[in-house]
């Protein structure tokens, strides 16, 4: 079996995979599954009151799971895969505990081959950084804290790009969190 199939029968068993993105390394578990997103809750120490993102392969797969807008599609379409989440309405499938009861839920579409195959093998996942809540993000697996010991396995993917991806609520033109390409958002914003 090969790593990405190991990391991908963990998470189908509920488990928690930690992966590399194109910004900092990631910690998987099925997006799906109330009980494995309260693992990643409990591993990060994370308050539940601050939502996870969901990732997906490709700008379709998000459709299952959210309702987009053209302009939120026309936005996916240019930046994505990338360093950027973009915040949108979420369908009844995506469980409460992922986004705090809440009606949005954060896309992200990592730009990292082995983030986007193991998304062809098993997806939605959660998408947040593999730390504990407080600790600098990872930049390579070597730099994981006690998330490593909570994780079924570690897919070693080499040194990130280290800057988290920008968090943007198309609709509103809001930019929540300035990360990697925040200045082309902004601009793609403005323009639009």
């Amino acid at each position: 079996m090969s790593e990405i199939e190991t990391a991908a029968a963990a998470i189908r068993d509920g488990e928690l995979v930690v992966y590399p993105t194109e910004t900092v390394y990631g910690l998987a578990a099925d997006a799906l599954d109330p009980d494995a997103v309260e693992r990643v809750f409990e591993a990060k120490g994370r308050a539940r009151d601050k939502p996870v993102s969901l990732a997906v392969p490709d700008v379709e797969a998000a459709g299952e799971y959210t309702r987009l807008t053209e302009r939120e599609l026309a936005f996916m379409r240019e930046f994505l895969p990338g360093p950027v989440t973009v915040v949108v309405e979420r369908r009844e499938i995506v469980p409460d505990v992922l986004v705090d009861g809440g009606d949005r839920v954060g896309i992200r579409i990592p730009d990292h081959p082995v983030a986007l195959n193991l998304l062809d093998a098993v997806a939605p996942l959660t998408a947040t950084s593999a730390n504990v809540s407080g600790n600098p993000s990872a930049t390579s697996a070597r730099e994981l804290d006690a998330i490593r010991e909570r994780a079924a396995t570690v897919l070693d993917g080499g040194e990130t790009g280290g800057t988290g991806s920008t968090v943007v609520d198309v609709e509103t033109g809001t930019i929540h969190r300035r990360g990697a390409r925040a200045d082309a958002v902004e601009t793609w914003l403005a323009d639009r």
